[in-house]
């Protein structure tokens, strides 16, 4: 038997004749609209899904079909990339600005998020172009670019109300995860560890990368750590090393996402912040 699905519509604001066309569409027997910019749709046919999500994203509206009666604090843990993601910075574009080389390393990343090129590698000959630099120019990106995703407090302060574990897992460094992780009391934090020798970066990296494949490795032990089941996991990510992390999760959210996430996988925000994850579930 299948499960019934809702609709969750939501947009900065969400306004009657755009909800009215997507109830139509979606065949929806009844609408709930719990603000603004959110709606809950239910008794809708499952078969128009992809129509549906299409429309919508034409509308510049996020639509994700989830199963209905699912509670927030039903899950126990998040799982979350950190550049793009929790936070709106590219941590290692911005430290190659310090060295005059941003516009050549960001479109390195941008390659590595879009599938283009090997993780692992791109980020050992990005990195590479970082030796010699001041470990100070790490806590100038810190201080002065880094800022977080646009509802990520919001989100951060519903996992806790809720008894929920957060987990960010990145690909780059460990100098910001764990400052963030202090910061906003993150539970567990996996992320590169850049070689610094005289208070210098050598342009290596320490022990084996954090790719996409060691996201899903961290996932898995951190769920089987606390005793639960695949369904009872939300990851969240932005790039194509996140394709693994979020399908190992019950639900794996693309978030303001690469093309290819987008189309791999099963739910998405890209219009609102990351509060509008939490807004899936009652």
């Amino acid at each position: 038997m299948n499960t019934p699905q809702t609709l969750v519509l939501q947009a900065p604001t969400l306004d009657q004749a755009r909800l009215t066309e997507l109830a139509a569409l979606s065949g929806a027997a009844a609408i709930e609209r719990l603000s603004a910019g959110l709606a809950r749709l239910d008794g809708v046919d499952a078969s128009r899904r992809e129509l549906v999500l299409q429309r919508a994203d034409s509308l510049s509206i996020d639509a994700n079909y989830v199963d209905s009666g699912r509670r927030f604090a039903d899950f126990g843990l998040v799982v979350s990339d950190m550049d793009s993601t929790l936070i709106t910075i590219e941590c290692i574009d911005e430290i190659a600005d310090m060295q005059g080389l941003k516009a050549e390393v960001a479109a390195i990343t941008a390659r590595s998020m879009r599938g283009e090129l090997d993780f692992s590698a791109s980020l050992r000959a990005r990195v590479s172009l970082l030796a010699g630099l001041p470990e100070s120019a790490l806590a100038r990106v810190y201080e002065e670019r880094l800022q977080l995703m646009d509802g990520a407090r919001a989100l951060l302060a519903q996992c806790r109300e809720h008894g929920i574990r957060f987990m960010l897992v990145s690909g780059g460094f460990t100098y910001f995860t764990e400052r963030l992780r202090d910061e906003l009391g993150l539970d567990y934090t996996h992320a590169n560890q850049l070689e610094i020798v005289d208070g210098k970066l050598t342009g290596r990296v320490s022990g084996d990368i954090v790719d996409g494949a060691a996201k899903r490795r961290l996932l898995i032990a951190q769920r089987e750590q606390l005793g639960l089941r695949p369904d009872q996991v939300i990851a969240m990510g932005d790039g194509a090393n996140d394709l693994q992390m979020l399908a190992e999760a019950g639900v794996g959210v693309a978030t303001h996402a690469k093309p290819v996430v987008r189309a791999q996988a099963r739910y998405a925000i890209s219009h609102v912040g990351l509060d509008g994850i939490r807004q899936l579930f009652l």
